[in-house]
């Protein structure tokens, strides 16, 4: 039950998004559409910026479901792009009312965590520290952020099945390299 109220209080919020910035929103107009009474909110979110990383992670969670490895990687990232564009609304109105620097932090760690994953399938992984698997995750992950940022930033204008090939071009075989680069 915890979840599809959680489901319910974020479909109030992106209906409230379409009418108003986020700013303009409280916990009162959120929970008086969705029906249900200010504890329950409280229950599940500290206050409406918990719900609003709540929703980006849950949105792009659901858009990498099955799409973590080295085959798919390419497939669950254009999903994400596909995902921030289905929600636009929301994300435009979410990116213009709170700093760049949120927004990365509800991206980073999924985003850390996909590349890392990636690059634990990769045939030199085993013979390179963590620490350095981490350090190249991050790097990629900065990469890939910075790119759907600036696209979100310039009002999702391209086509997200180019940027992501772009992207692939960009780095096919660099994974590898990097981790040749690491080894011990």
């Amino acid at each position: 039950m915890s979840q599809v109220t959680k489901r319910a209080l974020e479909q109030s919020l992106k209906n409230l998004l379409l009418k108003k910035p986020l700013t303009k929103i409280t916990v009162a107009d959120i929970t008086e559409d969705c029906g249900i009474n200010r504890m329950t909110f409280y229950y599940h979110f500290k206050d409406i910026y918990d719900l609003v990383e709540w929703s980006c992670m849950e949105d792009a969670r659901c858009a990498l479901e099955g799409k973590k490895t080295y085959d798919t990687w390419q497939e669950g990232l254009l999903q994400i792009f596909e995902a921030v564009l289905e929600n636009k609304p929301f994300i435009m109105n979410v990116y213009r009312c709170v700093h760049r620097e949120q927004v990365e932090r509800y991206l980073k760690p999924l985003v850390d965590k996909l590349v890392f994953d990636v690059i634990n399938e990769e045939p030199d992984a085993e013979r390179v520290r963590d620490e350095d698997k981490a350090f190249i995750a991050r790097a990629y992950s900065y990469l890939f952020i910075g790119v759907m940022l600036d696209w979100v930033k310039d009002d999702m204008k391209a086509d997200p099945k180019d940027i992501v090939e772009r992207l692939m071009t960009l780095i096919r075989g660099s994974v590898s390299e990097a981790l040749k680069r690491f080894r011990y």
